[in-house]
């Protein structure tokens, strides 16, 4: 199991490194730096880690396929850098399972609480009681953290997790954007409305491709839009 307090910082520009590594190392973490992806993936794969800190520009190729294929192996929380402020690229990391997203020109001490409030989330969050509803259509494993639809396993991020797992707690009732970014992410004040928008979207296509449906079809009714309202999920078939 991960320490709590170590953390992995990729990143390519040494004084940005380096001033994260020492405000991280000054609030109790225990911080390892890496100046390109090639890099962090071997330390990766060498110890573990409770967060990565990932600069989306790195010399040997974009932070955001270097996400790609962490998540493949793990689901670390990551905390994405990055010197551009457009919203595509904070709804593009997001969406490939990032956990949150600081733009450059940042404060080291804003960067270190994000992590405390990304590992407070992560590490310390009170175990819950696990769902199953009705036909077994859906079935939601809290300790393991997994969601079967129609006996298939989804593959999720942590926000697509929680996302569908807010939904499924009451189906038929609609749920605000704001309200399931309360539930869903670590700092929802952070966060866009169409972050919300994105998560929907890969959370519909992973339902067809669990059931090998195609786009516009009936499965995309699982998880209702209201118009100017929010979303809800609907379970009768």
């Amino acid at each position: 199991m991960a320490e709590p307090s170590r953390i992995l910082v990729i990143e390519d520009e040494p004084a940005i490194a380096d001033a994260l590594v020492y405000a991280l190392s000054t609030e109790g973490f225990v911080p390892e730096w890496r100046a390109n992806g090639r890099d962090g993936l071997a330390a990766f794969a060498q110890q573990s880690f409770a967060l990565v800190i990932l600069d989306v520009g790195l010399p040997d190729g974009s932070g955001f396929d270097l996400c790609r294929e962490l998540r493949t192996r793990t689901s670390v929380p990551v905390l994405f850098l990055t010197a551009r402020n457009a919203e595509i690229d904070r709804v593009v990391g997001l969406e490939l399972g990032g956990d949150d997203y600081v733009t450059k020109p940042f404060s080291p001490r804003e960067v270190t609480a994000r992590v405390r409030a990304i590992l407070r989330r992560t590490l310390s969050s009170p175990p819950q009681e696990g769902v199953r509803l009705k036909n077994d259509v859906f079935a939601v494993d809290d300790d393991r953290k997994t969601v079967r639809f129609h006996g298939v396993t989804l593959e999720l991020t942590r926000c697509e997790y929680r996302l569908l797992k807010a939904l499924l707690a009451r189906p038929g009732r609609v749920y605000s954007r704001d309200e399931l970014m309360t539930q869903a992410w670590e700092d929802p004040g952070a966060s866009l409305d169409r972050t919300v928008d994105a998560h929907i979207k890969t959370l519909r296509a992973k339902l067809r491709a669990a059931t090998g449906a195609k786009n516009g079809d009936e499965t995309d009714e699982v998880i209702r839009t209201h118009r100017g309202e929010g979303y809800s999920v609907c379970i009768e078939r």
